[in-house]
């Protein structure tokens, strides 16, 4: 019953505070200004609490959930990630004229040699239907004085761990951008002295993309495996707008022949 007692004094409470409010509001055009001054802070002060209450409420509500980690996957995957920025919110959404070498995140680096960078990088919510990843992430790119520019995603040790030249790496993504453009996704694995490279062209007439690293015809030496990375490489960036929708990563040892 405390319950109860406790939920109507609040609903009360509720509508007290609104007839107040509403009351407030009809009477303005009349009211001291001495009185409006101390009601209009009150209000704002209100207003920043409601703004952050349904900011994180629009959010938490909105679908795809926030954290998911849901995505198709092969069905003998011993490994299968999606990084941060596309799984949850992060404390610096964006950034503008990004210099080389800042990073969204923990995970994520931006590569450029542009001598002025007329770059912005930021996190967005994801909120259509079709969507999976809770959040993308957009590259806006006006003037390029540049000759490279690339996103670099570092995978986590369980990537790496029991790694073998029996795998298939697989990534997935979903890409949109306002113009074509190329798009190369490079498997970088450190082994020792030495760093295996792998290269992909992301197919342009496609927006959900799925490219694989066969890693058998490598010269990976698997006893010495100590760190992955992968290259997002864009070929004529300038001028356009590109949004990963969405970033995931698995890993299946090849069937046997």
């Amino acid at each position: 019953m405390a319950g109860k007692r406790t939920s109507f004094i609040d609903r009360l409470a509720h509508k007290r505070t609104m007839r107040r409010w509403a009351r407030a509001a009809r009477n303005a055009d009349e009211t001291k200004l001495s009185e409006l001054r101390g009601l209009r802070s009150a209000a704002r002060l209100l207003r920043s609490h409601l703004d952050r209450l349904i900011h994180r409420a629009d959010e938490r509500l909105a679908l795809p959930a926030i954290g998911s980690t849901a995505f198709p996957r092969p069905h003998n995957a011993d490994w299968f990630w999606r990084p941060e920025l596309w799984r949850g919110s992060l404390k610096t959404p964006g950034m503008s004229s990004v210099q080389t070498k800042s990073m969204l995140g923990n995970e994520v680096t931006l590569f450029h040699d542009c001598e002025f960078s007329e770059l912005t990088l930021r996190q967005l919510r994801n909120l259509r239907e079709e969507d999976l990843a809770p959040y993308g992430v957009r590259l806006d790119v006006f003037k390029f004085d540049g000759s490279f520019l690339s996103l670099v995603v570092d995978l986590p040790e369980d990537a790496v761990s029991g790694l073998t030249k029996n795998h298939l790496v697989g990534m997935n993504t979903i890409v949109e951008m306002e113009k074509p453009l190329e798009i190369f996704a490079r498997l970088n694995v450190r082994h020792g002295p030495n760093t295996e490279q792998i290269v992909r062209e992301l197919p342009l007439n496609e927006q959900d993309v799925t490219v694989e690293f066969d890693l058998a015809y490598s010269k990976l030496n698997e006893k010495r495996v100590e760190r992955a990375w992968i290259d997002l490489i864009f070929e004529g960036p300038e001028m356009n707008q590109v949004t990963l929708r969405d970033l995931t990563f698995s890993r299946r040892p090849r069937a046997a022949l």
